[in-house]
């Protein structure tokens, strides 16, 4: 049954995890050194048009789409066919379902540029992003989220992207830049970061966002995203203790 109050909550909780994107691009810029500012920038940027579009393509479809395999969905939801505005799944309509599982596809992306910043040409970046979240992200999201292998089959679970965002992120960044190797001026010049009021501009924006990206997970507004809400405080709150603890004792 629709419920307003879920489905304003699901789209509020999308517009954070957007907001995420262009937060990491803060985040990034501020690590890098100054040269690098632009790049950074517009490698978020891009990946902001690149995935929406790639997504209500193929992307929702190789994710949920009915008749799927183990390993892949279908395209029977190709360029969102057959959904409506009464389309609903749980308690929201399917275009919020959409929109949330979307705004996981800009970010996922996203945390990988940071390994490959001001190192890897902007058309060679952008094939590989638009290969990359066809072969690997899509299929993953299905295995662990659409009733794939992980998540149906082998029972995994996943309530925030865990596996689906973090470790294809983290594991394809690593990989990147093994395969790039060290830069040019390693080691021979002094390294220094750009600006550190854009990395606490990008921390905040991130987490801001991480409040939308645990609590939305729940589907719906009710106990279990207050919880996950609750969960990301302390767990970000004694991060940042302990950080504080190991660097100043």
């Amino acid at each position: 049954m629709f419920s307003a109050g879920d489905t304003a909550f699901i789209i509020i909780c999308t517009a954070l995890v957007v907001l995420m994107t262009p937060g990491l691009a803060f985040f990034y810029g501020g690590m890098g050194r100054r040269k690098n500012m632009v790049n950074n920038l517009m490698n978020s940027a891009f990946i902001i048009g690149l995935g929406v579009v790639l997504y209500i393509l193929l992307g929702y479809s190789l994710s949920f789409g009915e008749n799927g395999n183990l390993f892949i969905g279908s395209l029977s939801n190709f360029c969102l066919f057959g959904i409506n505005t009464d389309s609903l799944t749980g308690s929201i309509p399917t275009f919020a379902f959409v929109a949330f599982q979307m705004a996981f596809a800009l970010i996922t992306p996203a945390i990988i540029t940071g390994s490959v910043a001001g190192r890897m040409r902007f058309k060679a970046l952008f094939l590989f992003i638009t290969l990359w979240s066809i072969f690997v992200y899509y299929p993953l999201a299905h295995m662990v989220w659409g009733g794939g292998i992980i998540g149906g089959t082998i029972g995994a679970l996943d309530f925030a992207g865990g596996d689906v965002v973090h470790i294809s992120s983290g594991t394809t960044g690593l990989i990147l830049a093994i395969l790039l190797g060290k830069r040019v001026d390693y080691m021979q010049i002094s390294y220094r970061m750009h600006s550190m009021p854009f990395v606490f501009l990008g921390m905040g924006l991130l987490l801001f966002g991480w409040f939308g990206f645990n609590s939305g997970s729940a589907l719906a507004a009710n106990g279990l995203a207050a919880h996950a809400f609750i969960t990301t405080a302390v767990a970000s709150s004694a991060g940042m203790l302990i950080w504080i603890l190991l660097r100043y004792t």
